[in-house]
Order: C-alpha cells, then structure tokens, then sequence
C-alpha cells in the first residue's frame, strides 16, 4: 500500500518538475515581453522548479524507505502547495497565464499532500527499520 502511495507521489511529482521546468524555459522565450514575464516571475519561476526537483528527490528517497526523506517530503510539500495558493489567490501580484500553471501545479501537490500524509502510509513508514547511520572508522599507522 506504501509502495503504491509513494510510487504515485513520484509521478505527480515528475509531472510538477516537467511544468516547472517547461514554464521556466517558456519564460525564457518570453522575456522580452514585460506584461507576460515580471520580475515576480523571473523570481518565482526557478524556484518553482527548483522546489519540484528537490521533492522528487525526496520522493525517490522515501520509496526507497528513507524515512528522513519521507519527513522532509511530508513537511515540504506542504510548504509548497501554501506558496502555490497564495500565487493563485493573490490577484495582481503575478500574470493570469502563471496563475493558471499554478492552479494546475497546486492540483498535483494537493494530492501529493494528501498521499503522502495518509496514515497508511505514515505508519508503514515509522513500521520500517531505522536507517543505517554512519560507522566511524579509526585509522591507524603503520607498523
């Protein structure tokens, strides 16, 4: 049941990287239109992108059964859809063209939301075995 959760949270969270990514290079192409690039978009573009590729990682780590991951993912996403609702919600503040990707990209962290704190997936996680911390090794000289 996990693995299914998780498996999906991957996948609506490749999606949001591949929205963010292609919206940064659609900014790209845009720039030299300043009703349809601000620097308020400048700004939240990479950003946006950058976000979605730090909870992908995240996301691979927590379904490999990294559960440092997984906590990291849970508090993060949510971070993330809170940004994205102020984004939408705000009018003015950012061209309707990026609220819209926005709304499209808050969909797909809702459910990321969602997944990743059911309780199935919450227990089965805390269920798993600690992760290995690291051994210290001591060195020692030559004979």
């Amino acid at each position: 049941m996990k693995k299914d959760h998780l498996n999906a949270v991957v996948k609506l969270l490749t999606a949001f990287l591949v929205i963010s990514v292609s919206t940064f290079l659609a900014v790209v192409l845009m720039r030299h239109d300043p009703a349809l690039v601000t620097t308020a978009v400048w700004v939240r573009t990479p950003l946006v992108a950058a976000s979605a590729a730090v909870l992908l990682l995240f996301a691979h780590r927590a379904a490999a059964g990294h559960r440092s991951s997984f906590r990291r993912l849970r508090i993060i996403s949510v971070v993330v859809l809170a940004a994205i609702i102020g984004v939408v919600a705000w009018p003015g503040a950012f061209p309707t063209w990026l609220r819209i990707e926005q709304a499209v990209c808050g969909a797909l962290m809702l459910n990321v939301v969602i997944r990743a704190n059911l309780r199935t997936v919450r227990s089965s996680m805390e269920a798993t075995p600690q992760e290995p911390t690291p051994i210290a090794v001591e060195r020692t000289s030559g004979p």
